[in-house]
């Protein structure tokens, strides 16, 4: 029992020695450039001062003056609902395009034209359609998570093993069944990992947009923090943003291996 404990324990820290190396030779080269330029604060600095941000929050002294904390939380309300309205439409067409050749024909030219224009260049199509700067962010947020929903969906429908769907036709199985017993089975983790690209994208692009358009949100914070020329918030805001963009990435990556081909492929 004990020298069980001891394996374990020897391989919890074994497993944790290469990040903490990783973050101590970053912070090194963090305290190597603060020394050598002065303008630029430093670990220590950086991190006294989010001792402070993080003290309180969420206080609020007016429109635009508001704690770290309204700020994440704004950002993150309009992933929900830019990144919620994507994948109601583009899982859906992706199960179509997948199912049915002349939706593919129809629709591939489409995606692979707009798919690879940056999210941003859409934002302007969002002020002008919207005349509004936070429906045209969840408008970019939208346009730029619903590719990989679309094309790993799709992907997973037509990677399905044809011999289900013999067994669908022999039996008479209506689309419904079809869809059901064994499609949705089996194309959830390719689904899954769409939604995790698309997760990831939103959140890069949220913090673009916002330093755009302004308003209450971690981007714009971090632009409104570049104009005072408080760097040490600069810094503790790119954190914030990598950690919270980790936390959602996890996440996601934890329901997609609670999903696996085997546990839920099978026809039954």
């Amino acid at each position: 029992m004990l020298s069980d404990g001891k394996s374990r324990l020897r391989g919890v820290v074994l497993a944790l020695l290469p990040p903490l190396m990783g973050l101590g030779l970053l912070v090194l080269l963090w305290q190597i450039l603060s020394v050598n330029n002065t303008s630029f604060p430093s670990p220590a600095v950086t991190f006294a001062e989010a001792v402070r941000m993080f003290a309180n929050p969420f206080y609020r002294n007016g429109p635009n003056d508001q704690g770290i904390g309204w700020n994440i939380l704004a950002s993150l309300k309009r992933v929900a609902l830019g990144f919620g309205l994507a994948a109601a439409v583009g899982i859906p067409l992706g199960f179509m395009i997948g199912r049915f050749r002349f939706l593919a024909g129809m629709f591939n030219p489409i995606i692979s034209l707009l798919k690879p224009v940056s999210p941003l260049a859409w934002l302007p199509i969002g002020l002008l359609v919207f005349k509004s700067a936070d429906p045209a962010a969840i408008w970019s947020i939208f346009i730029c998570s619903i590719w990989p929903m679309i094309v790993n969906t799709a992907a997973g429908v037509q990677r399905v093993p044809q011999d289900y769907m013999n067994v669908a036709r022999v039996l008479q199985l209506s689309e419904w069944k079809i869809f059901t017993k064994i499609l949705l089975p089996s194309v959830l983790p390719y689904m899954l990992t769409g939604v995790r690209l698309a997760i990831g994208t939103a959140w890069l692009v949220i913090v673009a947009a916002e330093m755009l358009t302004g308003g209450v949100g971690i981007g714009f914070w971090v632009w409104d923090e570049w104009n005072n020329l408080n760097v040490p918030h600069i810094l503790i805001a790119i954190v914030v943003i990598g950690v919270v963009g980790l936390a959602l990435e996890l996440a996601l990556v934890a329901l997609a291996k609670a999903f696996t081909y085997e546990e839920a492929g099978e026809l039954t």
